[in-house]
């Protein structure tokens, strides 16, 4: 507790000191994000839960066979993946991937995507 409110290590200490563990505190938008992700995650998992038993099916080979067995299995399993994603996403969103593009910018891709994601399961439900 103490640590949240009084955080020692708001960025590196040293030039060029990019590792994980430089840091101990991150901006609460990070968490508004991360929750976002995680609440967008969790309506298509259940969107695709109702397309499933209106007569579509699941294009991931790996998900597919948990839609098939039990709904709740599946959003559960569905959101437990993307949050371990997004609290790894969240951990490196200052540092670089591939060399040159910050992490942070793919935690906005995915909430882009899945926003996107969202909107076309509405379109598949008629909803919009």
């Amino acid at each position: 507790m103490y640590g949240s409110f009084n955080p020692r290590r708001l960025g590196p200490r040293r030039t060029g000191e990019q590792r994980l563990g430089a840091i101990d505190w991150y901006h609460p938008w990070w968490l508004a994000i991360a929750t976002l992700i995680l609440a967008f995650c969790a309506g298509d998992a259940a969107l695709t839960v109702v397309l499933i038993n209106r007569g579509a099916y699941e294009l991931n080979p790996l998900l597919a066979p948990l839609v098939r067995g039990s709904g709740a299995l599946f959003v559960v399993v569905k959101v437990g993946l993307t949050g371990i994603g997004v609290v790894l996403l969240t951990l490196l969103s200052r540092l670089k991937a591939f060399g040159r593009m910050p992490v942070a910018l793919l935690l906005y891709g995915v909430l882009a995507g899945y926003g996107v994601l969202i909107a076309y399961e509405l379109h598949l439900l008629g909803l919009l």
